[in-house]
């Protein structure tokens, strides 16, 4: 059975939506590898079940966006940067659940990056500031993974609830975040974070995981021997 894909649907921009002179386009795609229906986005659209029945593969071809769980842009968050997304797999390794509902630009606000972290809620108790880095483990830098409000002074950053950045995420655009409810978490919980990028900046445009290195070959279980030399014999 061969897949008719023809014209894809096209959602246009609205208001509000990124930085100055931003630009936005997303392709969405209802089976993986970028197959069967696509529909593209240009702006925020709160509930793509309107237009297509699954989301299953995505492209973003200029970002950065966010995609949601549930419509208007509630339930778990994913960070999508530039490039190329066949499955569930590869945007994200928490799977509790398959559905994406909704999905929205970003705003990156400029190319510099600052975030503060607070033990409390209210920006009270002890505080962590992170300028131009992604940082993997919390621990690893001496703070605790108990982070209860913050302030994203510059640029855009995503923490996860757990190192590695895996788990859940959660979005810090420019502006406070007086309690963990305000970036859509259920406990004061987050143990890794990184800055989102954003193509007018970098050159890259998204978040590049590290390739594991290569599996070395198995040795020959019955290796063949190595014939001795000849001797050279001189007269």
């Amino acid at each position: 059975m061969t897949e008719q894909q023809g014209t894809p649907d096209q959602l246009p921009a609205q208001k509000g939506q990124g930085g100055t002179g931003a630009t936005y386009k997303l392709a969405i795609f209802e089976f993986e590898n970028f197959r069967g229906k696509k529909m593209e986005l240009s702006g925020e659209c709160k509930d793509v079940l309107e237009k297509t029945q699954r989301v299953a593969s995505i492209i973003v071809e200029s970002g950065p966006w966010v995609g949601c769980e549930r419509p208007g842009f509630a339930g778990e968050q994913f960070v999508l940067e530039k490039g190329s997304y066949p499955r569930w797999s590869s945007w994200t390794n928490y799977q509790s659940s398959y559905s994406l509902r909704s999905f929205r630009p970003l705003k990156v606000d400029s190319a510099d990056h600052k975030l503060h972290l607070f033990e409390k809620a209210g920006f009270e108790g002890r505080k962590m500031e992170i300028v131009d880095d992604d940082v993997p483990s919390l621990w690893a830098y001496g703070f605790q993974d108990r982070v209860a409000s913050a302030k994203a002074v510059n640029g855009t950053w995503v923490g996860y609830m757990y190192p590695g950045y895996r788990g859940s995420q959660y979005v810090f655009e420019h502006g406070d975040f007086k309690h963990w409810n305000d970036w859509g978490a259920t406990a004061p919980q987050i143990q890794s974070v990184r800055r989102v990028r954003d193509m007018q900046w970098h050159k890259k445009g998204c978040y590049i995981a590290p390739v594991p290195a290569p599996t070395p070959p198995s040795p020959d279980p019955k290796p063949k021997p190595t014939p001795n030399p000849t001797p050279n014999l001189k007269s």
